[in-house]
């Protein structure tokens, strides 16, 4: 049996790959893709390319095998790589910002502020001692 994206120990089993369950390999292959590549702007055309598939096709196949848009599910797993960093690393939070894709630390406190409820540094400070300055 193989299981894809599970984390070890007391971390979230939580996978943003999980979730979005794309059954065509060449959906898979673009997510994959954007996970890999986050810090960079990854558009549909890119994503298109990676997965093989004409920009217009790719966003039709990438609806009906999510069930949701590529920039939501982008911004989904650069929200979940940006909690992950958030909760393990002392890095500042416009870097994290900027090695996610946000771009900024602000654009990525409204995301998290909308899909979390509160803002980055709340979720730094529940995270304990590791990730506190």
């Amino acid at each position: 049996m193989v299981v894809h994206h599970r984390r070890a120990g007391g971390q979230s089993q939580h996978s943003v790959l999980l979730d979005l369950d794309a059954k065509a390999d060449k959906i898979q292959t673009a997510l994959v893709y954007a996970k890999r590549n986050l810090h960079k702007s990854l558009g549909i055309g890119e994503l298109a390319k990676a997965a093989s598939l004409s920009p217009r096709h790719f966003t039709r196949v990438f609806r009906s095998e999510t069930g949701t848009s590529p920039a939501k599910a982008i911004e989904a797993l650069r929200l979940e790589a940006a909690k992950l960093m958030l909760d393990q690393s002392r890095l500042t939070i416009e870097t994290i910002a900027i090695q996610t894709g946000f771009g900024n630390h602000e654009r990525m406190r409204r995301a998290f502020v909308r899909v979390y409820g509160e803002p980055p540094r709340a979720l730094r400070n529940d995270a304990g001692p590791l990730a506190s300055f």
